[in-house]
Parts: C-alpha cells; sequence; structure tokens
C-alpha cells in the first residue's frame, strides 16, 4: 500500500500567502479593513456601462424639484436627447419647499444658458427616468458654472403613466361615461335637420372669435384700464360709501316727487308736439326769410375787413388811430378857422355911435351866418359897454375867403 506523499514546506507556504491574500481582497471590498479611503455603500456606485462620458473637467449643478419619482443615482443627464452627464445625488431640500435637490455631473465641454430649465422624464412607456435640460426661449448671454443652481421655478415633470391610468380609471368608473349615449341622442335630436342654422351660427362664431382675435390689444388694454377704475374705487371706498350715503335722501326725495316728474315729462312732450307743428306751419316763411337775407349776409361777406375797420374809425372819429400816432407828447393843438360869405356885415358896427337911432330895415344879409354869429349887440339899443375894435376884413393871402 503507498503512502499519500505530504505537501513540502514551499508548497505550504505559497498556499498560505494566498489565502492572506483572499482575505485582505475580501476586507477590502467589504470596507472592514480600518483606515482605508475606499467605500462601497452599494451597487447603485458602480457607473452604468455606456453612460456619458463627462470629461477631464466636469462641473457640477444643482437642480431643486417637487417630485423625483423613481429617479436614483447614476441615472442619465441630457440635452436634446443627447447624454451630457449623471446624477450623482439625490437629497431633501430646505423644510420650507419640502423639495428635492439633485445634483448634476455635466461634460465640461457642454455650455448651458445660466436660466436653463431642468425636465424630469421618462425614455419610454416602461423606461428609465433621467433629467432633461431644457434652454430658455431667449438666451440672456450667462452660463451655467460649477456650483449653479435651477430653482424650484424652472424644474418640472411629465405625466406619470400610473396618473394617466388613474385618470382612465376614474373616468371610466366614476365618470360620465355611461351617459354619452344619452348625450349623443339628445344632440342628434337638437341638430337634426337644423344643419344650415348651425353651420351659419359656425360661422357667425368665427367671425366673432377671429374679429376678437383681431382686436385682443384694445380688449388688454380696456381691461388695465378697468383694473386701474378698480384699483381707484378700491382706494377710495369711503369716498364711494359716503357718495352713495349722500345719494339716499335724495333718491328718496326723487320717488316723492315722482308724479311731479311725470307730468312735467307729459307737459314737454306736449311741448314738443307743438313746437314740431309750429316749425312745419312757418317752414316756408323761414326758408323765405332766409332766402331774403342772403343777398345781406353776401354783402357782408364781400365786405371782409373793411367793415371792422370802418367800426373802429366810427368809434374814434375825428381823432383815428392815424391821428393818434402824430400826437407827440401829452397835448395836441387845434386851429379853427371861421370864413364868412362874401358881404357879411359886422354888427356891432367898426365906429360906435352915440345916440340910438331907429331900427334899420332888415335886409337879406341881415340873416347870414355871420349876423347869426354875432356878438350878441341888437341894432337900436345902446350897448352899456362900447363894443370892442375889430380888425379890418383882409382878403386871405392863400386865395379863400375872407375870414
Amino acid at each position: 500500500m503507498r503512502r499519500p506523499t505530504l505537501p513540502t514546506r514551499r508548497a505550504a507556504g505559497a498556499g498560505a500567502v494566498g489565502v492572506i491574500a483572499l482575505g485582505v481582497g475580501l476586507a477590502v471590498v467589504l470596507g472592514v479593513t480600518p483606515g482605508n479611503p475606499f467605500r462601497f455603500d452599494g451597487i447603485e456606485d458602480l457607473p452604468l456601462p455606456g453612460g456619458a462620458d463627462l470629461g477631464p473637467h466636469p462641473y457640477t449643478v444643482t437642480a431643486e424639484l417637487d417630485d423625483v419619482l423613481s429617479l436614483v443615482p447614476q441615472s442619465a443627464v441630457k440635452v436634446n436627447d443627447v447624454a451630457v452627464g449623471r446624477v450623482t445625488a439625490i437629497e431633501l431640500g430646505t423644510t420650507d419647499t419640502w423639495s428635492a435637490r439633485v445634483t448634476l455631473k455635466i461634460n465640461g465641454d457642454v455650455r448651458l444658458p445660466a436660466d436653463a430649465g431642468a425636465r424630469l422624464e421618462q425614455s419610454s412607456l416602461l423606461g428609465e427616468k433621467y433629467i432633461q435640460l431644457v434652454a430658455p426661449p431667449k438666451d440672456n448671454g450667462g452660463r451655467l458654472t460649477d456650483g449653479s443652481v435651477i430653482p424650484l421655478a424652472r424644474t418640472s415633470r411629465n405625466t406619470e403613466v400610473e396618473e394617466v391610468f388613474g385618470a382612465l380609471s376614474l373616468l371610466l368608473n366614476g365618470g360620465g361615461v355611461n351617459q354619452l349615449k344619452t348625450i349623443t341622442r339628445e344632440l342628434n335630436a337638437a341638430l337634426g335637420g337644423r344643419e344650415p342654422e348651425v353651420r351659419s351660427m359656425l360661422r357667425r362664431v368665427n367671425t366673432l372669435v377671429t374679429t376678437l382675435d383681431t382686436h385682443r390689444g384694445d380688449i388688454t388694454r380696456a381691461l388695465d384700464g378697468l383694473n386701474r377704475l378698480s384699483a381707484t374705487l378700491a382706494g377710495r371706498k369711503k369716498d364711494v360709501d359716503t357718495v352713495l350715503t349722500g345719494l339716499s335722501p335724495g333718491l328718496k326725495t326723487l320717488e316723492n316727487q315722482r308724479g311731479s316728474l311725470l307730468t312735467m315729462l307729459r307737459a314737454l312732450d306736449t311741448l314738443s308736439g307743438v313746437a314740431v307743428t309750429t316749425i312745419d306751419a312757418s317752414k316756408k316763411d323761414m326758408v323765405a326769410d332766409l332766402k331774403a337775407l342772403a343777398p345781406t349776409l353776401t354783402a357782408l361777406a364781400d365786405a371782409g375787413a373793411d367793415l371792422p375797420e370802418s367800426l373802429q374809425v366810427l368809434l374814434t372819429y375825428p381823432f383815428t388811430d392815424e391821428v393818434l400816432r402824430g400826437v407827440k407828447g401829452d397835448y395836441l393843438n387845434t386851429y379853427l378857422h371861421l370864413a364868412a360869405a362874401p358881404g357879411t356885415e359886422v354888427i356891432p358896427p367898426l365906429i360906435p355911435k352915440t345916440e340910438p337911432t331907429s331900427t334899420p330895415t332888415p335886409t337879406p344879409s341881415d340873416h347870414g351866418p355871420a349876423a347869426r354869429r354875432g356878438t350878441g349887440a341888437i341894432t337900436g339899443i345902446p350897448s352899456p359897454n362900447p363894443p370892442l375894435p375889430l380888425p379890418p376884413a383882409t382878403p386871405p393871402k392863400d386865395g379863400g375867403e375872407t375870414r
């Protein structure tokens, strides 16, 4: 019988070293080696195959969402359905909003607008969740950088399949599906035989909607004005209350005088009838008067500016505006020349008489202008005072009449 051979000392040492190496490897993997910086929390820490290339210099962005649903770390981050990063962490946000904070790591070569949005989407009906970064309608020039935060106002999510099925179940079970047949039958009864009228009504509705759409700017301005009016009335609520309270006695007075007001309105109706009858009766005479006034009005229109200027001269005669322009200083010298008719006898005579004589027979020349403009002496009546000597009548040098 052959005895089994025992392992040599070298083979035993090699086996012991292998066992020790295997134990150290397991300890490193399971994280039981103290002081080892490597940590393994679960299979979700392992990178998924086929993920986005983050490049040598990725940057981190945080997005706040109301609900992350079944989103998990290592999920994809896409831009226009192209993977540009992945989700690295999901944490609870502030207790004020009770939102989720999702940390995204994005390839450093991808530049995104500073006001970009984030939306939680699903790749297919039963596919995985991922974060879709959405560009804003208008780029303001900024860029997302390391540490940027996408606020809750710029994040959203798609509708879940469970929500669609739940709404459909509510519609089918507790909704009015069973009443659709009744609604359809009543619609057929209401519209049957009235198709032209319904078609015409739809055309008018289309015209109305088109007109409203054309004037939407005016409607918006009217609503804005109504909003301002409402705000003004709300600010003057006390004044409006005072006015309405003060109107109450006036309304009561009007109510008490309702009979008088009705009587007045009936009298006005009668007066209007009389006025209409009077105007109809005198219409021909009025037209004839207006036609007779036409020449006068035409002459006044033809006078133009002459009539106003004549009125100005009439009110300032004899010192018109042209005369006043020639006055220098504060006074005006006036020279008055009186000329008597040829053969006029001046009374009293130039030679005074000492004895009264009989009254001479008046001659036609005694009734001239000069006799009436005498000094007041009467022939045949002695004057208490001797008359003043008058200068001799000499012909004027300018060839005019005797002065």
